[in-house]
């Protein structure tokens, strides 16, 4: 391989691409079983490397998930992409140390999303219950501290654990937003949105029938985007002002959102402090219009049965919660 010259691996769980420069050594990873296909990394990368790839269906069940491609002779390894991937299935290293080129230059905020433990509003009986019902296994109990640990790295801040602990863990997700489920214009049979749901916001019951747990929805829209009632998109020109230039950009804006089964709006997004062009182009990009106050609240979202009942695993615990909260 020649200097700067980027080479592509792909596989069905794994894709690379490693460009190596005089002095700088880059690999970018996408960890294909983490991908949901939820379409951000193509919307926010600016030199339009990234493509979706759609799923495939079959009797209302995923066949073969969506996932992405990438043209390595676009890509810049910027690392927007990276920041951006509501399930941290992309990776950048450069010379083999974890590095991200878009925050490090402020081209791009850091998300404010936090999971925090607090050891003495926990019971460690449902030490077990949490962890089983963690959807990204980041959560594990330290015998050797009698504490609970959490990988921060690969969480997704699905909120799971908060409700189960009773609120001994807290959770920011980074996007606010909303998400509307309307059975009633659901294709018949079909539950290819709670297949591909990482959180599991979207789930069927043990009725068999699909069901919505909003709390714990971060805001991907996987679900659009494997959903077979398509959402329809129509072009639409902005502008805004970055140190004293003016940008026109376009972006896809949704036109058929009253006629979908499942819609998913971001209004806003918590992060650090920064105001480049290639910021706010992303941010226009992903969020809404509306930039509404309603939000779930927390303490309300704790005293939830239909969010307990959305956990999975031990009925003892669930039964526990509900008889708690019912008090």
């Amino acid at each position: 391989m020649s200097r700067g010259t980027p080479k592509k691996t792909r596989n069905e769980h794994l894709m690379t691409i490693n460009r190596d420069m005089l002095t700088r050594n880059y690999w970018m990873k996408w960890d294909l079983d983490k991908c949901v296909g939820c379409q951000i990394g193509p919307v926010v990368c600016p030199k339009e490397a990234l493509t979706h790839v759609p799923a495939v269906l079959e009797d209302g069940h995923i066949l073969q998930k969506a996932s992405v491609d990438v043209d390595e002779k676009k890509c810049v390894n910027c690392g927007i992409c990276v920041e951006a991937c509501p399930t941290h299935a992309i990776e950048l290293t450069v010379n083999a140390k974890p590095e991200n080129p878009a925050i490090e230059y402020g081209a791009f905020p850091e998300y404010d999303a936090k999971t925090i433990f607090r050891k003495e509003k926990f019971d460690f009986s449902l030490k077990d219950f949490i962890i089983e019902n963690c959807p990204t296994n980041v959560i594990s109990y330290d015998e050797k501290r009698d504490t609970m640990r959490v990988d921060f790295d690969n969480c997704i801040h699905c909120r799971q654990c908060e409700v189960a602990s009773k609120g001994a863990f807290e959770v920011r997700q980074p996007w606010v937003g909303s998400v509307v489920l309307r059975r009633e214009q659901c294709v018949p049979e079909c539950f290819a949105c709670a297949d591909i749901c990482p959180t599991r916001a979207l789930h069927v019951n043990d009725a068999g029938e699909l069901v919505l747990a909003d709390y714990y929805c971060i805001k991907c829209g996987a679900c659009m985007q494997v959903c077979p009632v398509k959402p329809e998109y129509e072009e639409e020109t902005f502008t805004f002002e970055s140190q004293g230039m003016t940008h026109t950009r376009s972006r896809q804006k949704l036109v058929n959102g009253e006629d979908l089964p499942i819609v998913v709006e971001r209004w806003r997004i918590n992060h650090s402090n920064v105001s480049s062009a290639a910021w706010i182009e992303a941010l226009r990009k992903l969020s809404d219009d509306k930039a509404k106050s309603v939000e779930i609240d927390r303490k309300r979202a704790l005293r939830r049965a239909d969010l307990i009942e959305a956990l999975k695993g031990n009925l003892i615990a669930k039964t526990k919660l509900k008889k708690e909260i019912e008090k």
